[in-house]
């Protein structure tokens, strides 16, 4: 694949680097209380690592999609993936009020 696609790497070691917090921090969530939530740990990791591998900041797309997903068409979901939220949504993300208060905006 990737001697015909020049994007894409010839190696993994930038998902491996990224992938690596999650083994740093197992001690941190070894007790998850439940499958559920070990389950619930995992999904928030990898979106979070999503995030990061296409330089999204995790806090501003988490922000704004928590708002937007109520009104946000079903149709449309794939907007909402860090990815595409990226090229439509992230030079004018919504704000949470609690920023707006603390930062004096």
């Amino acid at each position: 694949m990737f001697r015909s696609d020049p994007e894409v790497p010839p190696d993994t070691n930038h998902l491996e680097r990224v992938l690596r917090v999650i083994p740093m921090g197992r001690r941190n969530w070894l007790f998850s209380w439940t499958e559920i939530g070990a389950e619930q740990v995992g999904i928030i990791q990898s979106l979070l690592v999503t995030c990061r591998l296409h330089g999204v900041n995790p806090y501003e797309y988490l922000v704004d999609v928590l708002q937007r997903v109520g009104t946000h068409p079903a149709s449309r979901v794939e907007e909402l993936t860090p990815r595409l939220w990226k090229t439509i949504f992230a030079d004018n993300p919504l704000r949470s009020d609690l920023e707006t208060l603390t930062h004096g905006r």
